[in-house]
C-alpha cells in the first residue's frame, strides 16, 4: 500500500531506487555541460517552414531528461530530497570545472597534438559551468517547488499538468539565464536568442512527449517504494540539504 507523508515519517527511510536516480541525474547534468558548447542546426523542408534553419545547443537533446528525473524525484520522494539531489549536481559541476582546468594547465607531451582541440572543447568549461550552475540551480529549484506546490493544490491529481507546468517555469528560467551568461559575445546575439527560445520550447515539448513514460515510472516507483509524499509541511528554502 502506498502511504502519504501525512501517514508516516519518511525522514529516516531507506529507499530502493533513490540512489539510481541520483547517479542518473548527476551523469546527465555533467555530460550536458560538456556538450553545451556545440551549436547545431536543423533545416526544415516542409511547409510552412520550408528552408528555415533552426539553430540550437546540442545539449538540448539530453539536458531535459534531468528535469524529467527532477519531476520524478519530487513527485515520489518529495521536495526536500529533490533539493538535496540538486545540491549534489551543484557539487559535481564544481568538481568538473576545477578538474578540467587542472588538466588543461598540464603541459602537453611533445608527441601529443590534441591540445588545441582539447582547449576548444574544455576551454570554455568554467564560463559554461558558471552559467549552468546558476541557471540549473534556479531552474531545478523552481521546477521542484512548482511541482510540489501543484501536487498539494491538486490533491495529487492531474500529474501531466504538474510535470509540464513545472517544466515551463523551470526550463524557462534555465534557458533565460544559461545562454546569455554562457555564450554572450561568443555567439551572435540573434543566434543566441533563437537558440535560447528554441531550447526552451524543445525542452517543454520533450517533457510533454515523454509524459507517458514519466507516468509509468512514477506509478511503478510509488508502488515499489511504498510512499507518495505530499509537501504540506515542508520548509521550501532552497539553501538546505536536509531530507
Amino acid at each position: 500500500m502506498t502511504r502519504s507523508k501525512t501517514e508516516m515519517s519518511t525522514e529516516n527511510m531507506t529507499f530502493k531506487y533513490f540512489d539510481f536516480f541520483i547517479v542518473a541525474f548527476v551523469a546527465i547534468l555533467i555530460l550536458s555541460n560538456l556538450m553545451a558548447s556545440k551549436a547545431a542546426a536543423l533545416q526544415l523542408n516542409f511547409w510552412p517552414f520550408d528552408g528555415y534553419v533552426f539553430e540550437y545547443g546540442a545539449a538540448v537533446i539530453f539536458f531535459p531528461v534531468s528535469y524529467i528525473i527532477g519531476d520524478i524525484l519530487t513527485e515520489v520522494y518529495g521536495y526536500a530530497r529533490a533539493r538535496r539531489v540538486v545540491w549534489m549536481g551543484f557539487g559535481a559541476m564544481i568538481f568538473m570545472a576545477v578538474s578540467t582546468q587542472i588538466v588543461l594547465a598540464m603541459p602537453p607531451a611533445d608527441r601529443w597534438d590534441g591540445q588545441a582541440q582539447y582547449d576548444y572543447v574544455f576551454g570554455a568549461t568554467p564560463r559554461i559551468v558558471f552559467a549552468s550552475i546558476t541557471a540549473f540551480w534556479l531552474g531545478e529549484i523552481a521546477n521542484a517547488y512548482v511541482m510540489a506546490k501543484m501536487k498539494v493544490w491538486s490533491k495529487g491529481k492531474h500529474l501531466w499538468q504538474r510535470t509540464i507546468g513545472s517544466t515551463i517555469v523551470g526550463q524557462g528560467i534555465d534557458s533565460a539565464i544559461f545562454y546569455p551568461i554562457a555564450f554572450y559575445g561568443m555567439w551572435e546575439t540573434e543566434m543566441l536568442i533563437n537558440i535560447a527560445i528554441f531550447a526552451w520550447v524543445t525542452k517543454v515539448l520533450w517533457e510533454a512527449f515523454l509524459t507517458p513514460v514519466t507516468y509509468l515510472v512514477i506509478n511503478r516507483l510509488k508502488k515499489a517504494e511504498g510512499v507518495d509524499i505530499y509537501d504540506t509541511k515542508t520548509d521550501f528554502t532552497p539553501f538546505s540539504v536536509k531530507r
